[in-house]
């Protein structure tokens, strides 16, 4: 089998001519040269192929262990104790057993029974109510006004496993993985002579233990994160690759297209598409009519796909709703509003307000479980703080030499991280939802972020052995294990 790989049969042939020329290197000087630059070439092809090895066999161990995790999560979170997902499930249970698409009406959100459900650990009693079925937990579907492609999608799942929560659950899942896939598509395209730090990033993507948490769960989260993530993956290779023309606009603006149709948390992708092709343009230089091809491309397919979602919704809602987020916001007549929170809760102090968003925000990022009501202790906190502390630290030492793309790239990133802070702190100027989950779809550029911080640390040390670069990854382990033991430990016990 070894023989059919080109690497090992130039590897043992290298190995044969060094033998032959050990027998006259001592009467023949020039041959002695000859033999030592044989030699390094052969350690060469060695360490190129040791190299590689590692990434393909810690990818693997990356997805195995993610799915390991994710599935303990799906199937050992009791029923309904991930937030929402008692309406994600009711999205899909009226695509597959009506044949349509919902719409939220009020009536749609009870305040009271939520209450009563969350109050009791979704106890069945109050679950299941035979006598009054109009309050039960098919009554919650405050997320009707979601575009539909996660829940057609899961749609079938639900057909032939009779609804099974399950089932559904490790669908996303698996889902969810594509984030992690996507990550390390992008560090390996950024940095092919660091295989290590792709690897890293994706990591951290694939063990953050909240993350795991919401994958396991019944989300329209997973297939949007996906997707932003694909739009990631074409924007760095349209722009790191030769003129393409209108190729990679074209799959740009598809998959930009059915981010339209699954969340409107992700749809600030569609501006960074969008600035790429831009940029792309001005870097280049085009005429009009050259730049004209790829941002049709780009396009034509993203709102061809966002109008079918929009029109729907302006015909269902009327007047400028066309993402009946108006009407999800008079639906849900209860849900905490910030002013009042403000002063119910904090007495009017905006400061002590601010501390709790940030300090709850951050918590609820790593690992904050149930509907917010399990938090891991604070030395958890503390710990992981200091290991952010220091990870990004390590950027002091990663001093790269940027060409005028790259910092185009890093602008596209750093607007990613920006936008969808802007839009979390948008969103909590009415209502009260110090979720990290929110910064999710952010996770690439944020990964890839922690990844360099780790990097950076690590390549004090590669120029002595090529191999400790590979230590960045190892922290990212001690996450899975933090997610694995918060499961069992805080989870599961609680909930």
């Amino acid at each position: 089998m070894l023989q059919k790989r080109p690497e090992f049969s130039r590897l043992i042939a290298s190995l044969r001519k060094a033998s032959r020329r050990v027998r006259v290197m001592v009467q023949n000087q020039p041959e002695r040269s000859r033999l030592f630059a044989s030699v390094r070439r052969t350690f060469y092809r060695v360490r190129v192929m040791v190299q590689n090895q590692p990434e393909r066999s810690l990818l693997a161990l990356i997805g195995v262990l993610y799915l390991v995790i994710a599935w303990g999560y799906a199937v050992r979170t009791p029923d309904w104790q991930i937030p929402d997902e008692p309406a994600h499930y009711n999205y899909i249970r009226q695509i597959a057993e009506d044949g349509e698409i919902p719409v939220i009406e009020p009536g749609d959100w009870n305040d009271t029974y939520l209450f009563q459900l969350k109050l009791t650990r979704f106890a069945p009693d109050v679950v299941d109510r035979p006598q009054t079925p109009e309050v039960d937990i098919h009554s919650v579907q405050y997320e009707d006004h979601q575009p539909p492609l996660y829940y057609l999608l899961q749609a079938p799942i639900y057909a032939i496993t009779d609804g099974d929560i399950e089932a559904l659950r490790l669908f996303s899942a698996v889902i969810g993985f594509g984030v992690v896939v996507c990550v390390w598509l992008i560090g390996r395209k950024l940095f092919p002579d660091k295989p290590w730090l792709g690897l890293t990033a994706a990591a951290f993507v694939a063990f953050l233990p909240q993350r795991l948490a919401m994958m396991a769960g019944i989300n329209n989260d997973s297939l949007a994160e996906t997707l932003a993530a694909v739009v990631f993956v074409l924007v760095v290779y349209y722009l790191l690759s030769p003129p393409l023309d209108w190729q990679l606009p074209l799959a740009m603006g598809f998959v930009v297209g059915l981010i339209f149709l699954t969340k409107s948390t992700v749809y600030y992708i569609s501006a960074i598409a969008g600035l790429a092709i831009l940029a792309r343009w001005y870097w280049e230089r085009w005429s009009r009519d050259e730049a004209l091809r790829p941002i049709l491309a780009f396009a034509i397919p993203a709102l061809v796909l966002g109008l079918i979602w929009w029109i729907h919704s302006l015909d269902v809602y009327g007047g400028t709703d066309f993402l009946g987020l108006q009407r999800h916001d008079e639906v849900v007549v209860g849900q905490p509003r910030t002013g009042d929170y403000i002063d119910d809760v904090y007495g009017g102090s905006r400061r002590v307000y601010l501390e709790n968003m940030a300090s709850t925000t951050f918590n609820s990022f790593w690992g904050q479980f149930g509907w917010m009501a399990v938090p891991m202790p604070d030395r958890v906190y503390r710990i992981i703080q200091i290991f952010l502390i220091v990870s990004l630290l390590g950027l002091v030492f990663y001093r790269p030499r940027l060409e005028p793309i790259d910092k185009i790239l890093v602008a596209l990133f750093a607007l990613s991280i920006a936008l969808v802070l802007a839009q979390f702190l948008i969103y909590n100027l009415t209502f009260v939802q110090f979720q990290g989950r929110y910064l999710y779809p952010a996770l690439v550029p944020m990964a890839l972020l922690v990844a360099l911080g780790l990097s950076g640390w690590s390549s004090l040390l590669v120029d002595r052995n090529w191999w400790l670069g590979w230590l960045a990854i190892v922290p990212m382990f001690g996450l899975a294990v933090l997610a694995w033991y918060a499961l069992n430990t805080y989870v599961v016990p609680n909930l």
